[in-house]
């Protein structure tokens, strides 16, 4: 199964948010011991140095970059994507771009808190609880 990683999965696991820290830390361990294939938005990637870079230090940032593009395989967005993500009949349009990038990656699913916002996705969206549920 490959999944999209969404951002705020992401930051849940590096800014260790509770409550959905553990769900999130979980499903990223099973893109790491291979048991899911993990992709992330290429753009989530300078969004995550920038937090971690402001709220911790340049190294700490470095490190969690080179981290994520070991376990992720990282699909950036191009000008097609964009007009494609434009023409999607969702509000937000960073959600639009991540559902379309996840459709190009041949996911078959959007792991997000945010699943709200990608009701019209190409690509079905679910916490990461409910896809480590779907796994038991």
């Amino acid at each position: 199964m490959t999944i999209l990683i969404d951002l705020n999965v992401i930051l849940d696991v590096v800014q260790h948010r509770e409550p959905h820290y553990t769900d999130s830390a979980l499903l990223l361990s099973k893109i790491v011991e291979g048991t899911l294939d993990g992709v992330g938005p290429g753009h989530a990637i300078t969004t995550i140095y920038y937090i971690v870079h402001r709220y911790v230090n340049r190294k700490r940032a470095e490190t969690t970059v080179d981290w994520l593009l070991d376990q992720l395989e990282v699909v950036p967005a191009g000008e097609s994507d964009f007009r494609t993500a434009r023409q999607l009949p969702m509000d937000d349009f960073e959600d639009a771009v991540v559902a379309t990038l996840a459709k190009r990656a041949s996911c078959d699913v959007i792991a997000t808190r945010n699943t709200a916002d990608f009701e019209d996705s190409p690509v079905p969206a679910k916490t990461p609880k409910a896809i480590l549920d779907n796994l038991q």
